[in-house]
This record gives C-alpha cells, structure tokens and sequence, in this order.
C-alpha cells in the first residue's frame, strides 16, 4: 500500500500519541511562519528543517496540504498545490547539509515576493493587496496572519465506496492529495489534532478495502471503526466555528439558550454551570495541539450532562445510553426542540440590574427565560436579541439620564418583541414539524393569501428563499455567520422586512433595534 505514493504518516493504524505525531503538530504551526520571521530567522528555519528530517519529504508535503487547506479554506486545489509545492521545494533545498545559511531567509522572501506579484498562482486573499504596500519583514508578517473565513457549510461530500476506489487504483498520489485538500477545507475549524487523526483513518480505510476481496464488508468495519472520528471532527468543526464567530461569552449563551430549548423544565441555574463548561472546553481544545484534548474534555463535559440532565428527561436519558460519549454528544446537540410549557411571562431585569456588576447574568437569564418560553426560534435571532441588550446596556448605562434611556428602550422593545418572537417561532415549528413539501405548501398558502396580486413567480422565489433560510438557518446546529448574514435589522418605522433582499419582498423577518 504505502509503496503506491501514501505517506506513511496517514495511514499509519497507531492511534495513541507518538514522536512523529507531535512533530506533525509542531510543524502544521510552524509552517504558518513560512512567510514570518517574529521568532527570529534562524529559529524558523532550524525548527522546520528539524521537523523536514523527522516527518521526511511525503509525509511533510502531506502536512503542508493540510495546514494550507486549512488556512486557506476557499481557494482552489490548484492554488495549494502551487503553494505546497513551492514550499516543499523551500524545505528540500534549503535543509540540505551544505545548504547556504542565507537559504531559507532569501526563498522565504521570494515567496513573498511571488504573493505579491501580479497573477500570482497562490491562494488570492483581499488582504495581500494591503501586506504587498509593506516591505520586508512587516510584509512577511502580514501575509502570514491571512486567512480565509471558514466554510460554514462544508462542501465535502464523500463519494461511494466504489467511487472512491476508483479514483484511488487510478492514482493514489492524487487521490490523497485530493482528499486532503477538501477535508481540510470544508472542516477547517476543527482542530488540528482531530483534522490530522480523521483524515489518517480515512486514508487508511481506503487503501485497506479498495484492495480487499471483500470491499464491502470491509467498508462497513471500517467505518463503523472510525465512526468517533467523524463525529468528533464533524462536532468540533460546528462548535469551533461558533466560538470563533462568538467567543467565549456568546458561546456560553447559545450553548444555554439550546438547553434550554431542549429541555425549558430546567432551570437556569440547572443549565448555566453545564453552558461554561461547554465553552471552556471549546476555549481550551479549538486551539489546542494536544492530540486528544477535544476528545477527552468532551468526553468529559457530555458526562457531566447526562448525569444532570438524564434523570430528568427521557429523550437526553436515550442519549446518554450509550458507552461512546462522542455518539451521545451528537445525539443531545441533535435533539430537536421541546414542546414550550405553560409559563408566566418572562421578567425583564430591572433598570438596576441592567447596570449593575453582574449585567450580563441577568440579561442571560432573561433571553434564557425567552428561549423556554419559545423553544423553536433558532440561534441567530436569540444571538442578535444577546447582541441588542449589549448594545442597550452599552448605550444607556452611561447616558447622563440612564433610567429614562432604559424606560424608553423597554416600552419599545415590549411593542416590537412579541411579534418578532411568534413570527420566529412560528417559522421554526412549522419547519421541524411538517414534512418540506408541506412546509412549502404552508409557506406559499400564507404568502398567497398576504400577497394576493403577487406573480406566481414571485411568489415561488419568496417561498423558496424562505424554505432555503428555514432549512439551513432552524438546526440546533445552524451557520452562526451564514445565518446571521441573512437577517438583517428591521428599518424604522417598519418592523418586518425580508429577511433577504428580493425585488417587491413581501413583509417576513427581521430584528428589532431597540
């Protein structure tokens, strides 16, 4: 196998941490400095031509893929096979026993200066424009610290088994290249640990049964071996790009608000404690290089939820049932929504409370209190309700008249909340309950009758622009930068608007300025 063109590395079956795995790790960040030198350049080219000797030429290819797929998420496979290859040439050349001191120094600027030439073969960037107008090290600092936004919806689809065979016996060097490439890519707010040890088994999958007589069965051990390493990458690439979208404190609130939906009996001081721990585990583990951070400290974190939570509600009792704590995360993070219970009306915080120390307990408190009460709206609008009390706050506890600031924002938001909440819910509920056809059909019915001189066109476009915003955007597990694009502030004096522009847009969703 490993003589048909596969590194060894990735397709070794080791799973626990070994030397070749961490100089892995150490490399995939060091060769973010190929353009820096803020450590001094004898320290970045010694510690890459280290790690070069140790990893070897494929398997240090191998790595460069991964780490320039990563970090350039959207470009094309075209583009990281020039920059891997320039790279790889770097290396070679420049780790040679008699190689010239000056080496690494003079081809890491002719890199730089080949980013910045025009027509250049590398990944395009807005930025580099902006790094190009600098010189010297200043340039090369800059056009290290580019990176392309994540994709928010990965577009890796994995082919059929026989597929996949196909284009691995037709060749194997590309194929894994190929792979590694879009895997990285699609999943690029995974970390690096988990990104490494997923496409490791993937790799080794494939070239274990595409030779096997017996392909098929030996697919389905395989993936069912590997299936924690799916699920780990596919969890923490969602939770990674939520706390980079987020961070720290928002992600605590969404991660409440979503318990709560799931379970609104709780309460809050049930929820909130199992909240901070969900996002200091994503603080420590999305940045992390230690090989198994991610998977022990969630492993560690979905036991403590089920032993809170499972006594107390049968659907998290049936997913806390299994002995893979991976599959059990997956499980609670999938659980649709809740029926909402009976409840008086939420308490808003008082104008003390608002200003005080411990502002921001209180306003969570409250959109939690929200959340229960409507248990289908999705993330992106309970994240912008999170963002207009911090901007209520930020606004009015330091204006010289602050408890008439803050009456004036609640008479306001007590005209304009309640209907944005129905029409929220309303639209989630209908999605998780109703098959897509008849959501559809309930969605065109409504516009029909909202909209009776409409054109049929225009009615299909809107019905569509809906459904595909409903689809993607109601999930527990929805695109917190793609979602929140789509919605867009209500502009006064109206409080409904589309939540995507369209020529002639009947009135639907938007968010409050309070």
């Amino acid at each position: 196998m490993l003589g048909m063109g596969f590194p060894a590395l990735l397709f070794g079956r080791r799973r626990k941490t070994n030397p070749t795995m961490r100089a892995a790790l150490t490399l995939l960040l060091l060769l973010a400095a190929v353009h820096a030198e803020h450590r001094g350049r004898a320290y970045v080219r010694d510690k890459v031509c280290q790690e070069f000797k140790t990893l070897g030429k494929e398997n240090f290819r191998t790595l460069t893929i991964i780490a320039n797929s990563r970090k350039y998420s959207n470009a094309t496979f075209e583009e990281i096979n020039h920059l891997v290859h320039e790279i790889v040439s770097l290396a070679e050349t420049c780790c040679a026993d008699n190689a010239d001191p000056s080496c690494y120094d003079a081809g890491s600027s002719a890199l730089s200066a080949k980013s910045c030439s025009k027509g250049s073969p590398f990944p395009a960037h807005p930025g580099t424009a902006g790094c190009c107008a600098h010189e010297g090290l200043e340039q090369k600092l800059c056009l290290a610290a580019l990176r392309h936004p994540p994709q928010e919806l990965p577009r890796y689809v994995q082919p059929s088994n026989e597929e996949l065979c196909q284009a691995f016996k037709k060749d194997p060097k590309d194929f894994a290249d190929r792979f590694l490439y879009e895997y990285a890519s699609s999943y690029s707010e995974a970390p690096l640990p988990v990104l490494l040890g997923s496409t490791r088994t993937f790799l080794s999958m494939v070239s274990t049964c595409c030779i096997s007589p017996m392909p098929t069965a030996c697919f389905l051990k395989e993936k069912l071996e590997r299936k924690s390493f799916s699920l780990l990458t596919l969890m923490s690439n969602r939770a990674c790009s939520r706390f980079m979208a987020y961070g720290k404190d928002k992600l605590t609130f969404s991660y409440l608000t979503s318990l709560a939906q799931k379970m609104p009996s709780a309460s809050f001081e049930d929820l909130f404690p199992l909240s901070e721990d969900a996002a200091e585990v994503f603080s420590q583990c999305c940045d992390s290089v230690a090989e198994d951070c991610m998977q022990k400290k969630l492993s560690e974190h979905t036991a403590k939820v089920c032993a809170a939570l499972s006594a107390r509600d049968e659907r998290f009792a049936d997913c806390c049932k299994g002995k893979n704590l991976m599959q059990n995360y997956f499980c609670i993070s999938a659980l649709p929504p809740a029926l909402a219970p009976k409840l008086p009306e939420a308490q808003k915080p008082t104008s003390e409370q608002l200003c005080s120390e411990d502002a921001a307990r209180h306003a969570k408190r409250y959109l939690f209190e929200l959340a229960q009460r409507h248990t289908n709206i999705p993330d992106v609008f309970l994240s912008k309700l999170y963002d207009a009390t911090e901007n209520v706050r930020e606004e009015c506890c330091f204006a010289k008249d602050a408890s008439t600031c803050l009456d004036s924002k609640r008479q306001k938001m007590g005209k304009e909340l309640p209907p944005f909440l129905e029409k929220a819910n309303r639209l989630c509920r209908q999605y998780t309950e109703l098959t897509f056809l008849d959501f559809k059909k309930r969605l065109r019915d409504s516009l029909t009758q909202t909209m009776p001189a409409a054109s049929p066109e225009l009615l299909e476009q809107l019905v569509e622009q809906r459904a595909d915003f409903a689809s993607t955007c109601c999930s527990p597990n929805s695109p917190p930068l793609f979602c929140a694009s789509k919605v867009k502030p209500c502009p006064p004096p109206h409080t409904i608007l589309v939540a995507t522009p369209v020529p002639m847009a009947a009135p639907w969703l938007c968010t409050p300025l309070f």
